[in-house]
């Protein structure tokens, strides 16, 4: 059987406020190619379907036609939610779907699995759906093996392993396991989920995972091999400047009589490729630059010492698809010891006054030599015209 995993289509998320659908639906056109072309079997999504619990009419749109199209080619569909899906928005029209397609959303159905023969008999499908512990520990009051209430993510997928792992022994055959989670092992990186980044991690080990012949994770946005029947495929299209450098694609599993026997990474396109130019505004803004970066998404993080006027207006001039802009001074002359406050308190003149304001707002940098001498300037026309009065 062959199995291509997949997860993490965030349908409806926006790219620094561009919308993505367009872009999502030109590389799932290209994943279909692929499941047609490598005669793909059986497609997994491994959660977080869409970005919001309450998704767009086009965003259900894209997803119907991603399904339909899949569908099309032949193989079987199984979708998992996370943590960003709806799981009853998501699993509402389950019933409704066309033989072929399967949603899986229901924690009660962990151990039921979705079974698929080929010939070499049958393989089943334990779709683990997002398990927030809060929420799901009403359907097992038993606890975990000790009799504690499930209160993490760790006590939580055990307990759902557990239930894969009592109905494989029900169920004779090879097995797959599809998740949504974050499980030890994975690199630190940019591409981790919004959520994992600024709440902490509730670390799933990795031995949760024995038994199945290949466990599809979803949850990290970059592809990750913890071992060689469990991994992450990642998100189809880049939704961060720190996911840049990260491959898009997914995982092509093959099983045989007896198990696992092949994974093969295939690529995805990538419609409009990431790139961080660092360096002086001038820099940034040379035609070496504009030449090779005109039509990217661009992270422009500017080094001169001095903030600029308007840098976003004048970066879209030469860069259309400029979304993000930084100032990131390369030294900042700042004096730590003291505040602007203790700075103003100790100028004499009106001219230290306006040094120590200077510096403030521009990272350290007081003024320059023709400042300097404007501002005199200034000072003695406005003593002279005191004097006049």
């Amino acid at each position: 059987m062959r199995i291509l995993h997949t997860s993490d289509w965030h349908i409806g998320r926006t790219f620094h406020g561009n919308s993505t659908l367009e872009a999502l639906a030109e590389v799932l056109a290209a994943l279909t190619a692929q499941v047609e072309a490598e005669r793909v079997d059986v497609v997994i999504v491994a959660g977080d379907v869409f970005d919001s619990a309450t998704p767009s009419a086009a965003a259900y749109t894209l997803l119907g036609d991603a399904l339909v199209a899949l569908h099309a080619t032949g193989a079987r569909v199984i979708v998992t939610s996370g943590n960003h899906d709806s799981a009853a928005r998501l699993g509402f029209q389950a019933r409704l779907l066309r033989d072929g397609i399967h949603v899986l959303t229901d924690p009660l159905g962990v151990g039921r699995p979705v079974t698929i023969a080929d010939g070499h008999g049958p393989v089943h499908f334990y779709g683990i759906p997002y398990l927030e512990p809060a929420i799901v520990r009403q359907h097992w009051p038993e606890g975990d093996a000790e009799g504690r209430p499930l209160r993490t993510q760790a006590q939580t997928m055990t307990h759902a392993m557990n239930l894969v792992r009592a109905g494989m022994k029900e169920h004779e055959g090879r097995s797959v396991a599809i998740a949504h989670c974050f499980a030890a092992g994975v690199e630190p990186t940019e591409g981790l989920e919004r959520e994992v980044r600024q709440g902490g991690l509730d670390v799933v080990p990795l031995s949760v995972f024995d038994g199945p012949d290949y466990v599809a994770l979803g949850h990290i946005h970059g592809r990750q091999q913890l071992s060689e029947r469990v991994r992450y495929a990642g998100a189809p299209l880049h939704y961060s400047f720190g996911e840049q450098h990260k491959p898009r694609g997914s995982w092509l599993v093959d099983l045989d009589a007896d198990g696992l026997t092949a994974v093969e990474w295939r690529e995805l396109p990538v419609p409009r490729q990431l790139v961080t130019l660092t360096g002086t505004f001038e820099e940034i803004l040379s035609a070496q630059n504009v030449e090779a970066h005109a039509n990217h998404w661009v992270c422009a993080v500017y080094t001169d010492a001095v903030p600029q006027s308007e840098p976003m207006r004048r970066l879209r001039e030469v860069y259309p698809h400029c979304a993000m802009v930084q100032h990131q001074p390369a030294v900042a002359a700042v004096d730590r010891d003291r505040s602007y406050a203790q700075r103003l308190r100790s100028a004499v003149t009106d001219a230290d006054r306006i040094e120590a304001f200077l510096e403030h707002v521009r990272a350290g940098q007081g003024p320059s030599e023709v400042e300097r001498e404007l501002i005199h300037e200034v000072l003695d026309d406005r003593v002279r015209a005191e004097a006049l009065v």
